[in-house]
């Protein structure tokens, strides 16, 4: 098996009498997206913060691009790139000015920076305002600057502390695109998001954070399975079509008003093949079909900010996915 890109056992980290991280466990195979999603205090930050060797953990067994941010911090920094939550540009520079003090701290030779300069104002469309003031940038290109400064050392292990707060949803969606494109160049992103959404669009794993434990963990899918609720909504064009599909589904929610049934389904193409056999079978037509899944909003709500989820089997389950 390849090495993985990072690798947490026991992580442990507790302000005064506040445990914020509580021995957390993940594994982020190389060259994949991994995100860690979790209310607002649940120790996500606090996360990267120790992976990336600004903080210290009180315990725990870390490696990071194969070294231990706590005992080989250069070798960790010398493989990672840290884009957080709040825009570390200057101003008052220009983007190719912001880009040469990177290449400058990251000991890149003058052709080499430059080459590196060139290549990252183009990659993120930043070409045609590169010897503008930041000031004078949008919300959007001021994060792609933000993430073209993270890369400026050619990291292999990228972190993105909710890299796209703030932005509109065309801008997001271009920071998404971004984002694909680097994983798809063999780098490995290890993302924290409020928007649930992100995570679903991006990310090959999810672990959910809260009260500082991994409560779940998974792919967007088999999270979502956790969660009840699905079903295919039927509807149909009278009352005899209706009666006729309820006798042939029998587990199904009735609506004689609105003419629809309610059958539960994962939302797998095995569970929605066998209602339309069934209903092919009984020689009854629909007259429209509608899906519905749990999304990431609804794992979300639904298994955090208890008092405490420790112990839970199901959620254990989960997490041992």
């Amino acid at each position: 098996m390849p090495t993985p890109a990072i690798e947490v056992r026991g992580l442990r980290k507790a302000y005064g009498d506040k445990a914020v991280l509580a021995g957390i466990d993940l594994t982020v195979p190389a060259g994949t997206i991994y995100s860690l999603l979790g209310p607002n205090g649940a120790g996500k930050t606090t996360t990267v913060n120790i992976l990336s060797t600004l903080l210290r953990p009180d315990a725990g067994h870390l490696r990071v691009a194969g070294h231990d941010p706590a005992a080989e911090p250069d070798a960790v920094r010398a493989a990672i790139g840290l884009t957080g939550q709040f825009s570390a540009v200057d101003s008052f520079l220009t983007a190719r000015e912001n880009l040469a003090l990177m290449a400058d701290l990251n000991h890149l030779d003058k052709r080499e920076g430059r080459r590196r300069i060139t290549d990252l104002l183009t990659r993120f469309d930043l070409a045609d305002a590169a010897d503008k003031p930041v000031v004078t940038y949008s919300g959007g290109m001021r994060r792609r600057l933000d993430l073209a400064m993270t890369l400026v050392g050619n990291p292999r292990v990228v972190f993105l502390d909710e890299p796209t707060t703030g932005l509109d949803p065309r801008s997001r969606r271009t920071m998404w695109d971004m984002i694909r494109e680097l994983v798809a160049g063999g780098v490995t992103i290890f993302l924290t998001t409020q928007y649930l959404e992100e995570a679903d669009q991006l990310a090959d794993r999810v672990a959910l954070l809260d009260h500082g434990r991994i409560i779940a963990e998974g792919t967007p899918a088999e999270l979502k399975r956790l969660i009840p609720g699905g079903h295919i909504r039927l509807r149909f064009a009278g009352l005899a079509e209706l009666a006729a599909a309820a006798r042939a589904l029998g587990t199904a929610t009735r609506d004689d008003e609105a003419l629809t049934l309610q059958v539960p389904s994962d939302g797998g193409v095995r569970s929605l093949r066998a209602v339309l056999d069934s209903l092919d079978s009984a020689a009854v037509e629909v007259a429209e079909l509608t899906l519905h899944t749990p999304d990431l909003d609804d794992v979300f709500l639904t298994l955090t900010g208890r008092p405490d989820t420790a112990g839970s089997p199901a959620l254990e389950g989960a997490s041992n996915r």
